[in-house]
C-alpha cells in the first residue's frame, strides 16, 4: 500500500517558478512515479516521469526543458521542479505510481502502464 500526498502548488506569474512535493508512504522502489496535469475541460496529460529502479526520467514535450523530476529516496519524496511556467500549466497537479516493475529498460517504458496510487492533487495557477 502506497499513499500519496502533493503539496507545493500555488498561484505564480508567467514565467516564474515552483516545486511541488509528493511525500510517499510505504515502498516506492522499483516504482513508476508520475506528476500529471489536469485542466478543466481538458484530458489528464501525464508530465513526468521517473524510474525509482534506475532514476530514468520522461518528459512531454509540453514540459520538456522546463520542469525537471527528481526523487529523494532518503524522504521518500518525488518532486517536480517548474520552471519558465505558461498560462497554459494551470492546472491540478496529481502525483501518481505504478509497481513494482523490474529491470524496466527507461522511465518510458512506464508510459502507458496504468498507475495504481494516486495523490489527492495540488493546484497551480499562471496567470499572464
Amino acid at each position: 500500500q502506497v499513499q500519496l500526498v502533493e503539496s507545493g502548488g500555488g498561484s505564480v506569474q508567467a514565467g516564474g517558478s515552483l516545486r511541488l512535493s509528493c511525500a510517499a508512504s510505504g515502498d516506492i522502489t522499483k516504482h513508476c512515479m508520475g506528476w500529471f496535469r489536469q485542466a478543466p475541460g481538458k484530458e489528464r496529460e501525464e508530465v513526468a516521469i521517473i524510474y525509482t529502479g534506475s532514476s530514468s526520467t520522461y518528459y512531454a514535450d509540453s514540459v520538456n526543458g522546463r520542469f525537471t523530476i527528481s526523487q529523494d529516496n532518503a524522504k521518500n519524496t518525488l518532486y517536480l521542479q517548474m520552471n519558465s511556467l505558461k498560462p497554459e500549466d494551470t492546472a491540478m497537479y496529481y502525483c501518481a505510481a505504478r509497481g513494482p516493475f523490474y529491470g524496466l529498460p527507461s522511465a518510458a517504458s512506464c508510459y502507458h502502464l496504468r498507475p495504481r496510487y494516486w495523490g489527492q492533487g495540488t493546484q497551480v495557477t499562471v496567470s499572464s
